[in-house]
């Protein structure tokens, strides 16, 4: 059990019976009444974010996640392949629980498997990803304005903002917080 007063941002706990993590908390001390924690939190099998309010030194069960590192194989239908590298188990994966990270995640490449008591609740994936530019325009001679940029569509079919020197075939370096372009691979 963890009291109100142990919350941590990325804490996973049992409420409702399901499986959250903490995205965000603040203990509040009104200047009546007892003091209480408001919180945002994500519900893992869902995805779906709430608000919600415990009253301070409240106790809930701690969630344990187990995150397995397993390789992407490939996608069918609705499911993506994976495969434990240690034991060279496969697993399948509804496309549906990894949504947004899709077009960030290609063939070969390992990803954390997020599991609570066998049961699969997504993937994670790093902050930033490299990958190949598989198609964009040349750069216009003369277009040199400040942080001039061009579209860019990548190997897994993401289309983003590039600067005006990348070509195609180069790879970049992109965040998977709002897919913006981040440098060249170095």
């Amino acid at each position: 059990m963890i009291s109100t007063s142990d919350f941590k941002t990325g804490l996973t706990i049992m409420f409702d019976n399901n499986i959250y993590q903490i995205i965000e908390f603040m203990h509040v001390k009104p200047g009546k009444g007892s003091a209480f924690v408001r919180t945002k939190i994500r519900n893992l099998r869902t995805g779906s974010i709430i608000d919600h309010t415990f009253n301070a030194g409240f106790k809930l069960e701690k969630a344990h996640i187990e995150k397995n590192k397993m390789q992407f194989l490939y996608s069918s239908d609705d499911f993506l392949h994976f495969m434990n590298t240690e034991n060279f188990n496969q697993i399948e994966v509804l496309s549906s629980k990894v949504k947004d990270k899709m077009q960030y995640i290609y063939e070969g490449m390992d990803v954390d498997i997020n599991f609570y008591n066998n049961e699969i609740l997504g993937i994670s994936i790093p902050d930033k990803v490299t990958l190949q530019v598989v198609e964009t325009s040349d750069a216009v001679k003369g277009d040199t304005k400040n942080n001039a940029m061009k579209d860019a569509i990548l190997q897994t079919g993401l289309k983003i903002k590039v600067p005006m020197f990348i070509n195609q075939g180069e790879k970049i370096v992109v965040s998977t917080n709002d897919a913006s372009y981040v440098s060249r691979e170095k």
